[in-house]
């Protein structure tokens, strides 16, 4: 398939597989008469780093389940780096949520002080032009 068709059937544009290619992500074939071709495989890889760009992972985090992909793997994350990946990925989702819920008591523990206080219900901000 050509690479309006690898954009269309992926849900992306013909850009955005350029700059995959660019990347070392994906490789396309070429024609005698320089257009890129590319396959089913392709297909299953730009699917791939599209399904975990969606989940937050970045382009380099793609990586490894790219190349699982290309080593003949069914599945991205069937190989040991990919899974190392996976971890780094919820640790820093682990951090993340651990800061929100942080954030979440402190501000709590704000509304409570403030509700304590009885604010007066003419006291307004005053938008300045």
């Amino acid at each position: 398939m050509r690479i309006g068709e690898l954009a269309k059937r992926t849900g992306t544009t013909t850009r955005t597989l350029r700059f995959y290619e660019a990347q070392g992500l994906l490789a396309a074939q070429r024609s005698p008469n320089g257009y890129r071709s590319y396959d089913e495989h392709d297909l299953r890889l730009v699917a791939e780093i599209r399904a975990l760009q969606a989940a937050g992972f970045s382009l380099a985090d793609t990586r490894p389940f790219v190349a699982c992909l290309r080593a003949g793997n069914p599945e991205g994350d069937a190989c040991a780096d990919s899974v190392e990946v996976y971890r780094r990925k919820l640790t820093e989702v682990e951090t993340c949520l651990a800061q929100l819920a942080d954030l979440r008591a402190d501000l709590t523990r704000k509304l409570a002080a403030a509700m304590a206080r009885e604010p007066h219900p003419t006291c307004t901000v005053q938008e300045t032009p």
